[in-house]
C-alpha cells in the first residue's frame, strides 16, 4: 500500500463530505488531495490525471474565492445554489469536447500513456465538473457522477485500489448530492 495514496484517498473522503453538505470547507482537502496525486499518478503513468490535479489546485483556490466572495464577485458571500443556465450547456460541452480531444491527441502522441483517452476522458469531465461545481450549479453532480464511474473503472484497471475504491464511492455520493442539492435548489 502506497501511504501517499492512502492519505490523499482519505482527503478525498473529508473533501466528498464537505462537498455533499454544500460546506465552503470542501476547499481545503480540495488544494491540498491533489498535491498529494501529483506524485501517485506519475508513478502510474496517468499523466493527464497528473496535469488535471494541477487545474485541480488552481480551480479550487477560484471556487474557494467563488464561494467566499458569491459567484459574481460582491459583497454577498452566500452563493446559491442554482441550475445551470441553459445558455452555458453548449459551451460545456465543446470545452468538454475540447480538452478530451487535446489531452488524448498529447498523451497518444508525446507520453508513454497506455491507457491515454480514457485518462483524456476523464480527465474532460472533471475540468468541466469543477468548473461548475465553482459556481455551484446543480448539474455538476451529474457530470462528477459519468466522472468518478469512469476513473473508478480506470484507477482499478491501473492498480490503483484505494484511489479505485475512493471514486466508486464518489459515484455513490454523487447521486445522493445531485439528489440534495436538486432539492436545495427547488426549495429556494
Amino acid at each position: 500500500m502506497d501511504y501517499l495514496e492512502l492519505t490523499a484517498a482519505g482527503l478525498g473522503l473529508v473533501y466528498l463530505y464537505f462537498e455533499y453538505r454544500a460546506s465552503a470547507w470542501l476547499w481545503v482537502p480540495s488544494i491540498l488531495m491533489p498535491a498529494l496525486y501529483l506524485g501517485v499518478f506519475y508513478e502510474a503513468g496517468l499523466y493527464a490525471d497528473l496535469a488535471i490535479n494541477v487545474y485541480y489546485i488552481v480551480a479550487s483556490v477560484y471556487g474557494l474565492v467563488c464561494w467566499l466572495r458569491g459567484a459574481n464577485g460582491g459583497a454577498d458571500t452566500s452563493t446559491p445554489i442554482t441550475r445551470t443556465p441553459r445558455r452555458l450547456a453548449w459551451p460545456l460541452v465543446g470545452a468538454g469536447v475540447a480538452v478530451f480531444v487535446v489531452t488524448g491527441l498529447v498523451l497518444s502522441r508525446l507520453t508513454d500513456s497506455t491507457v491515454p483517452w480514457a485518462d483524456a476522458f476523464t480527465t474532460a469531465l472533471s475540468v468541466v465538473a469543477l468548473w461548475m461545481l465553482a459556481r455551484k450549479y446543480v448539474e455538476q453532480w451529474l457530470v462528477w457522477i459519468a466522472a468518478d464511474a469512469a476513473c473508478a473503472a480506470l484507477y482499478a484497471y491501473k492498480g490503483l485500489w484505494p484511489t479505485a475504491v475512493l471514486y466508486l464511492l464518489y459515484t455513490v455520493i454523487a447521486i445522493a448530492g445531485y439528489r440534495k442539492w436538486k432539492a436545495i435548489c427547488a426549495g429556494e
